[in-house]
C-alpha cells in the first residue's frame, strides 16, 4: 500500500484511491485500458517489434519541451513528483513506441481498405425523417394522408410527432448508419427509395408507433469518420483475439 496523499492528518492510500475508482464506476474502463495496453506491448515484443535507444531518446527529449523541463535537475524534480525513476520513465517512453508500432500495423490502410472492400454495404447511410405517434388509430390516419400527399410528412411531424428530438424540425433525424438500426427496420428502410414512406412499425409492448420517410441516399465511403471507426474496430477485435490466448484475472 502506497501513500498518495494527505488532507490535514489523514493519509490517502492507493488502496482508498482503487475502492474509489470500483465505487466511482470508473475503474473497469482504466483497468480495460492498462491491460489492453500491457497486452498490446506484449504481443508485439512477442512478434520482434522492437524500438531504437535513438527513438526513446527523441521522445523523451518531446516530453522535456511539452513540460517545459529544459534543465536536467528540472525533469529530475518532476519525475521525483510522478515517484516514478529514470529507468521506469525510459520504459514507458519504450513501451508507448512498441504500442505505437503495433496499432500502426493492426490499423494500416491496407487493413483498413481490406476491411472496408468486405463490409461496405455496412457503411452505406440514409437521411431520415420520422412520426411517432402514441395511437394506432392515429397512425392509420396519419398514413392515409400520407398515401395520398406524402410531401406533407414534416408538416404532420411538427403537428402530430410526439418524438420532441425530431418534430420540430419536421422529423428529419439526419444521417444514419445500417447497424444503428433494429434489424427488421433496417432491411426495409434501405431498401426503399428516397421519398417512400415506411411503416408504421411498433414496439414490443405496442404503444408507440414509427414511420420513416427516406429523404437521402448515401453509398459507402472510406472518408476520415470511417476510417477511424474500422481502425477502432480492428484494434479491438485484434486486442479481444490476443485477450483470449492468456488468462487474465483482476485482482
Amino acid at each position: 500500500m502506497t501513500d498518495l496523499a494527505k488532507i490535514d492528518d489523514e493519509l490517502l492510500s492507493s488502496e482508498d484511491f482503487i475502492k474509489f475508482l470500483r465505487l466511482s464506476g470508473k475503474f473497469g474502463e482504466l483497468i480495460d485500458e492498462f491491460l489492453g495496453h500491457k497486452l498490446t506491448v506484449h504481443a508485439a515484443k512477442k512478434q520482434g517489434i522492437n524500438i531504437e535507444e535513438d527513438d526513446v531518446q527523441e521522445r523523451a527529449d518531446q516530453y522535456r519541451r511539452i513540460h517545459g523541463l529544459h534543465r536536467s535537475k528540472d525533469m529530475m524534480d518532476h519525475l521525483d513528483e510522478l515517484g516514478v525513476s529514470v529507468e521506469e520513465f525510459g520504459i514507458s517512453l519504450e513501451e508507448n513506441l512498441i504500442h505505437e508500432k503495433m496499432n500502426a500495423e493492426i490499423q494500416s490502410e491496407k487493413a483498413v481498405t481490406d476491411y472496408f472492400t468486405l463490409n461496405s454495404p455496412k457503411f452505406e447511410s440514409i437521411e431520415l425523417s420520422n412520426i411517432i405517434l402514441d395511437t394506432e388509430g392515429k397512425t392509420q390516419e396519419i398514413m392515409a394522408v400520407l398515401e395520398d400527399d406524402p410531401e406533407i410528412f414534416a408538416e404532420l411531424a411538427k403537428e402530430h410527432s410526439i418524438a420532441a428530438d425530431s418534430a420540430e424540425n419536421g422529423g428529419a433525424i439526419g444521417k444514419v448508419f445500417r447497424e444503428t438500426m433494429v434489424p427488421e427496420i433496417e432491411a426495409k428502410v434501405f431498401n426503399a427509395s428516397v421519398g417512400e414512406i415506411i411503416g408504421p412499425f411498433t414496439d414490443d409492448d405496442g404503444l408507440i408507433f414509427e414511420v420513416f420517410r427516406v429523404t437521402e441516399k448515401y453509398p459507402a465511403e472510406c472518408d476520415a469518420a470511417i476510417k477511424k471507426k474500422i481502425q477502432k474496430y480492428l484494434y479491438e477485435s485484434w486486442l479481444e483475439s490476443r485477450m483470449s490466448e492468456h488468462k487474465i484475472e483482476v485482482l
